[in-house]
């Protein structure tokens, strides 16, 4: 037997799936080969947190769960935010731009507070200074507390 709560909460995730569909309609997915860029900017600072890439499944999912949902180029699937570290992201606004082909998303970041997955607040952490790189931010966290297999993979060398 359906509760009236039960069946209230399915008629809410029916009402945002249609929500997410509908606003997916609009983005052009096809001319990048079925993915947008997705900037997550900080709903406070508006400081660059990452740049990551969505499907429209994925966009669907962060619509209709409020959480960032991004889809991974390199494993072929949805990458949840968070889904291993625990450092999701609360979407508090979604932006597209004038071509329909990139999204901003105001978020706040939550765990750690830490977007990048080498431990630091935002992925751009590093500054072009006299022709080198340095590092400008505190790392948040080490990485090595989400486990061996937490982020990237080492790139591989030129040659």
């Amino acid at each position: 037997m359906i509760h009236t709560r039960d069946f209230q909460a399915l008629n809410l995730v029916k009402v945002m799936e249609t929500q997410a569909q509908k606003a997916s309609a609009t983005i052009d997915f096809d001319k990048n080969g079925g993915v947008v860029a997705a900037i997550a900017v900080d709903h406070l600072s508006s400081r660059v947190l990452m740049v990551a890439y969505m499907n429209r499944e994925a966009f669907d999912e962060t619509v209709a769960t409020g959480r960032a949902c991004y889809f991974s180029r390199s494993r072929k699937k949805l990458w949840r935010k968070g889904e291993e570290s625990g450092n999701f992201q609360i979407v508090h606004e979604i932006r597209l731009d004038c071509d329909a082909d990139a999204i901003v998303l105001a978020v706040e970041q939550r765990g750690d507070a830490a977007a990048c997955h080498e431990g630091y607040e935002s992925c751009f952490f590093r500054k072009l200074d006299g022709g080198l790189w340095k590092v400008v931010d505190r790392r948040r966290v080490d990485p090595a507390k989400y486990g061996p297999g937490y982020g990237h993979q080492p790139k591989k060398s030129a040659g």
